[in-house]
């Protein structure tokens, strides 16, 4: 089944939500707006159910088949949120909201899910039900943690869910996917390094958190070239290193670094911690001071079914012609929580030659419309055929 007919005629009214959606970008969990548009476009379509309020500002939409013997339930999830950036594209629809954008797809995402709901509304070719999921506050957020931990899973008894994502440098309306580990666990550190301030010009009477504090950003560099096995993935990067003076006679009492860490599994991620923890207090006593260091676990690994993800490729073939194996991404995604709690997979479909995502001249592309609608649609249609 190629790219179903019905998307190509919906195409334009999809590409206009999808703009409008763009030009009123709203960031994390405030997707008051988009959330409101995205249950007036549900009520529309004729749902069973709607619900607002999942996660704070998710809507979750209920769509029943024509029979149900089958008993199955899917979820289909988009995301609704936006970045805290300024957009730079020049578009007759650029965002119309100063220092937010949509600029990982997500826009893309919610219009191409409404798509998909609209059509399976009007058709209901399918033996089983469909809960349509919209999500907010990805970018950082955990919203989807805060939809599963309001029991979303259990209160639609949601069997499997399945997600997509936009690719720049993909071929448009090209799927590409992996089983296993897909996207990285990110987690965070905030360090504080405690010295003794004074002159710059009298080094000796000062305990030099500069110094010190310099050291460890080097030093964390061997958690992953020597304490992490080579064919492990794990990423340690430092990304913010201020003191708490910014004068040039200085030496500042304290030093505040702050960090990512990505991984792809619970032993890399249980190790970055471990080593962070006792680089940082071994650095500091050197030079006689001290380290506090907070860890935060942010999103886990996300991995893709074995089962669900060789359906969901299988699907993906028959929409676009064939499903290429995806990279690993030592991004986050917080899908990771949903696959936790369900069998799953999470694919990407193809943006063409565009700017990356997160940058300010990035734009999702609206040609990728009819092939991520068709896949929503195939996904449903055929893991639960009409009786």
């Amino acid at each position: 089944m190629p790219v179903k007919n019905r998307f190509a005629e919906l195409q334009d009214e999809i590409t206009a939500w999808r703009r409008d959606i763009h030009e009123n970008p709203e960031i994390l969990f405030e997707t008051h707006r988009t959330s409101a548009l995205v249950a007036e476009k549900l009520k529309e379509f004729g749902c069973d159910e709607i619900v607002t309020g999942i996660g704070r500002t998710g809507v979750v939409g209920v769509i029943k088949g024509k029979s149900d013997s089958s008993g199955k339930v899917i979820g289909l999830r988009a995301d609704m949120d936006a970045l805290p950036i300024h957009e730079a594209t020049g578009l007759d629809y650029a965002s119309k909201t100063d220092g937010a954008m949509h600029a990982c797809g997500h826009d893309g995402h919610t219009a191409m899910l409404l798509g998909a709901a609209k059509y399976l509304a009007e058709t209901r070719n399918f033996d089983g039900t469909a809960i349509i999921i919209f999500q907010p506050a990805e970018e950082g957020g955990g919203g989807g943690k805060e939809m599963c931990d309001d029991g979303m899973m259990d209160r639609w008894n949601i069997q499997e869910v399945y997600g997509m994502h936009n690719w720049p440098g993909q071929p448009v309306g090209a799927f590409a996917i992996r089983s296993g580990a897909f996207f990285a666990a990110t987690d965070q550190f905030d360090i504080t390094f405690e010295g003794k301030g004074g002159h710059a010009a009298k080094p000796h009477e000062t305990i030099d958190t500069t110094v010190m504090s310099a050291q460890a950003v080097l030093a964390l560099q061997t958690i992953v070239s020597r304490n992490s096995d080579p064919i492990d993935r794990i990423v340690v990067s430092v990304t913010s290193f201020e003191t708490d003076t910014k004068a040039f006679n200085v030496i500042p009492q304290r030093v505040q670094i702050k960090g990512t860490v990505r991984t792809m599994s619970t032993e890399m991620r249980d190790l970055a911690e471990t080593r962070i923890k006792e680089i940082c207090a071994g650095v500091a006593t050197t030079y006689g001071g001290s380290a506090d260091v907070t860890y935060h676990r942010g999103y886990p690994v996300m991995v893709n079914s074995e089962e669900q993800t060789e359906f969901a490729a299988e699907v993906a073939t028959a929409v676009s012609g064939k499903c290429e194996e995806a990279p690993l991404v030592m991004g986050g995604e917080d899908f990771a929580f949903m696959a936790e709690e369900r069998p799953g997979a999470y694919i990407l479909v193809g943006n063409g030659d565009t700017a990356a995502v997160h940058h300010p001249e990035y734009n999702f592309n609206d040609e990728a419309i009819p092939a991520g609608c068709s896949w929503w649609a195939e996904i449903v249609e055929r893991r639960m055929p009409a009786a």
